[in-house]
């Protein structure tokens, strides 16, 4: 996608959503951290309907720790793989009591030695808690950067490197969000909603849907 198709891109996707942010909902950065470990292969709906009664229980490391791992476990059933994200977000309470003196780190380092936390769920944190201008790429990135030609790419990294490179230095705190949103409700994965796209004179995808014509 040539440079000023990127810019005009994001200036649309600005016009429609000026302030974007994360589906998830969370009220500090020890939430939001949580919140997304909980998300990895999940849904933010569910995560947010699992949170909504576990964080009035317990929304910080010392709660916690002493809510435990089996009890904890019982908050997020409904979500896959909690049996390993209990453990984690167990594990990564202790440490962040331990080390950080119950406070997220903001240091990307320091987020990726946490259990469970990788490098995507760490830009989240850095882009949404701490205003970096980061690119967790997910699924819904993925395919955007692929399908548009944005920052075309073989895996998750590549893609995030590109976009970093190509995205003005103006639209990249908020493209992380403009992009999720983007994927997940207009370019959808079986079929993307080519017809209201906003940026569809844009894209390069070359099986655009059409609109349905009227009967």
């Amino acid at each position: 996608m040539k440079k000023a198709d990127v810019a005009e891109m994001f200036s649309r996707l600005r016009e429609m959503n000026p302030h974007p942010t994360t589906e998830l909902e969370y009220s500090t950065p020890f939430e939001l951290l949580i919140a997304v470990a909980l998300s990895a292969q999940s849904t933010d709906v569910g995560v947010n309907k699992a949170t909504r009664k576990l964080f009035p229980v317990a929304n910080t490391p010392a709660k916690l720790v002493k809510l435990g791992e089996e009890k904890l476990k019982k908050y997020i059933s409904t979500i896959g793989l909690f049996n390993t994200k209990a453990k984690n977000v167990i594990a990564l309470s202790r440490i962040l009591i331990e080390q950080y003196d119950s406070q997220v780190p903001h240091n990307r380092e320091a987020l990726e030695s946490l259990p469970g936390v990788g490098r995507k769920t760490a830009n989240v944190v850095l882009n949404t808690a701490f205003g970096e201008p980061t690119l967790a790429v997910d699924t819904h990135i993925f395919r955007v950067a692929n399908r548009t030609g944005l920052a075309p790419g073989a895996n998750v990294r590549v893609v995030e490197d590109k976009l970093v490179k190509v995205i003005p230095a103006e639209f990249l705190h908020d493209a992380h969000h403009w992009l999720i949103l983007h994927g997940r409700y207009v370019c959808k994965a079986r079929k993307p909603d080519c017809p209201q796209c906003v940026i569809n004179d844009l894209c390069r995808y070359k099986h655009k849907t059409q609109a349905t014509e009227p009967k």
